[in-house]
């Protein structure tokens, strides 16, 4: 099996603690963040990365600040207040997650 495809349904989460972790970032400091956090073991993409930024935005979970960086607009992401209670929500739902799996993984230490 693929990992990719697993990390997949943890990216909103993984994302979501971040940002609740260091205030806020933008695109590409998330994904270098994730790859040193995880030795290089997990890689976001842009192609996965910008369209769950962009849905979260449109969702009201997070806001945008632009900067200008030289001659580049940087857009930083943060989350709002309904941000911080749907970040607390993922996490907790990936704990569980992570629990159940436990459970069929190692029936005895569970």
């Amino acid at each position: 099996m693929n990992k990719t495809s697993l990390y997949k349904g943890c990216l909103e989460p993984i994302v979501l603690k971040l940002l609740d972790d260091n205030g806020r970032m933008y695109g590409y400091e998330i994904t270098q963040k994730v790859k040193e956090a995880t030795a290089g073991e997990l890689n976001i993409t842009e192609g996965a990365l910008y369209p769950l930024l962009h849905r979260l935005e449109a969702e009201g979970i997070l806001e945008v600040e632009m900067e200008h960086i030289g001659n580049r607009v940087r857009k930083y992401y943060s989350l709002t207040k309904s941000g911080k209670k749907e970040k607390s929500k993922a996490v907790l739902e990936l704990e569980n997650f992570k629990n159940t799996l436990q459970l069929l993984l190692n029936p005895k230490l569970a």
